[in-house]
């Protein structure tokens, strides 16, 4: 009996999450090569072993770019121009997605972002449970082939990570609030300790668990962040306005003494912590759910981009096609707590909805 082929896997750009997803896809048996911009670093990950060789071919099923946003488009263009393979899927990591996705218009390619990361930096700081849990954007457009998303869903999901899906354009505006200024906020504040405890030494020393965790963001790599935060220039400058009215009517409210008005903000701001979604890997309790779907464009992007609306995590998804190939089935696995408003929500978008029992 011949064993099953390996699948394989090309990563460009082997920083800390291009590196640590070929040690993750490693460990789920897959062949691996990669590219790097530094020859040191190219060479450092073969002799290491994170990747297996340099070239890719027409034999690989999938490509990750997981260089700075700003050389996305033009390296994700090159491979799938060069690769004419119909199957062949191509993603990326950047954290800005409308700029990417609107110059990159081949059905092949399917908007990624890994929310995770870490302290450490580059090849050294990689790991291959990098991604066990984290949330994992998908933008799917109505361009995008149902076979992209679930050959990219099922990767992901290989190496531990919960698929969200949503719009580029929410994906950037999003993110803005959940990532990139709070990158900035981290930053400054710690750039305002570090220069007051020039002139007192002992702040420093004096630094909680609070502070601690609200700066340690700030410890990550600077120099992926200036592509991703002017490729998201609108977001951000819009986020930042909006924090700067809320600071400046806490300021006020420390000077008129408003006790009512600080307590309000502080309030509010624990029940929404403690509300923050929890990060599950898995339900022991899946129900499964057949998705009539029409042959036509955007039908995959609105069920995706329901769930994630709805908060409800895909645990898998499979493409059955109609035998006269003008429409299919989406197979999905849901939390069966989450069945009946999931099912609500693609009934009102028009979607027939089969529970299996």
């Amino acid at each position: 009996m011949t064993s099953a082929p390996s699948r394989r896997a090309h990563v460009v750009g082997l920083g800390l999450i291009g590196a640590s997803l070929a040690m993750a896809l490693r460990v789920q048996g897959w062949i691996i090569t990669g590219d790097d911009a530094d020859a040191e670093v190219l060479a450092t990950a073969l002799s290491e072993g994170v990747i297996e060789g340099t070239e890719m071919s027409d034999e690989h099923e999938i490509a990750f770019v997981a260089t700075p946003a700003g050389v996305v488009s033009e390296i994700a263009t090159a491979l799938l121009d060069h690769f004419d393979s119909p199957t062949l899927v191509v993603t990326d990591v950047a954290g800005v997605k409308s700029s990417i996705v609107q110059e990159v218009g081949d059905p092949r390619f399917l908007g990624g972002h890994p929310m995770a990361g870490s302290e450490l930096r580059g090849l050294k700081g990689a790991r291959s449970d990098l991604f066990l849990g984290c949330n994992w954007v998908l933008t799917p457009t109505d361009a995008t082939q149902p076979a992209t998303y679930s050959v990219l869903h099922g990767v992901l999901r290989e190496i531990g990570a919960n698929v969200v899906a949503v719009s580029a354009e929410d994906h950037d505006r999003l993110v803005a609030i959940a990532s990139h200024v709070p990158h900035l906020l981290a930053g400054a504040l710690m750039n305002e300790a570090a220069e007051a405890a020039e002139q007192d030494a002992v702040l420093l020393q004096l630094a909680a668990g609070g502070f601690r965790d609200m700066t340690r963001i700030a410890a990550g790599d600077p120099s992926i962040w200036p592509d991703v935060l002017f490729e998201n220039r609108d977001a951000v400058t819009s986020t930042l306005v909006a924090l700067e009215k809320r600071l400046e009517s806490l300021r006020i409210a420390l000077a008129d003494d408003s006790r009512d008005i600080l307590e309000e903000s502080l309030a509010t701001a624990s029940v929404a912590r403690r509300r923050l979604p929890g990060r599950a890997l898995s339900s022991e309790n899946l129900s499964y759910l057949r998705v009539s779907v029409a042959d036509q464009p955007g039908v995959l992007a609105a069920v995706t981009r329901a769930a994630s609306e709805l908060l409800v995590n895909i645990y898998d998804i499979e493409i059955a096609h109609g035998i006269e190939g003008v429409g299919g089935t989406l197979l999905l696995a849901v939390d069966s707590a989450q069945v009946a408003t999931f099912c609500e929500a693609l009934n009102g978008l028009g979607f027939v909805v089969v529970q299996e029992r």
